[in-house]
């Protein structure tokens, strides 16, 4: 499961203690970005026994800007304030570059849901991490 890999990813490397609220939001983006495309790429193999090229359309419908702004929009009332926190903090930080295919609002809402990915991811709370990736791909859960 996506879970393992990823608690083994973390056990593996040492990140020497330092505090995860140290890092920029633009770094958890980074990281979170990644995370969510394992996640999607794995949750879009399981579901279709296509070929790549089809594979590869799939993931995009939940990848691109766009699709990551109106997750976010979907699953907020469902984050804690530590975590409406987060979003925001990735939302408002500037970016270098914007895609080219990419709203600029859905862009800065993407990269809050990545910021929060990562965050989680490197927070090691992978129970929540998991509930959060199924609430994208529309798997509904609710704060317990």
């Amino acid at each position: 499961m996506t879970e393992n890999l990823f608690k083994n990813i973390l056990e593996t490397i040492d990140f020497g203690g330092r505090d995860i609220r140290e890092y920029s939001p633009l770094v958890l983006a980074y990281l979170g970005d990644a995370v969510y495309e394992v996640f999607i790429r794995t949750y879009v193999v399981a579901n279709n026994n296509v070929p790549v090229y089809r594979l590869h359309k799939y993931s995009t419908n939940y990848v691109k800007a766009k699709a990551q702004s109106d997750i976010i929009h979907r699953i907020v009332d469902l984050l804690t304030d530590e975590e409406k926190d987060i979003v925001r903090r990735g939302r408002n930080t500037k970016s270098a570059t914007i895609p080219k295919n990419a709203d600029v609002t859905e862009y800065k809402y993407a990269t809050g849901l990545e910021s929060l990915l990562g965050y989680i991811y490197l927070k090691k709370d992978y129970k929540r991490l998991m509930e959060l990736l199924k609430m994208c791909v529309g798997q509904e859960y609710t704060l317990e």
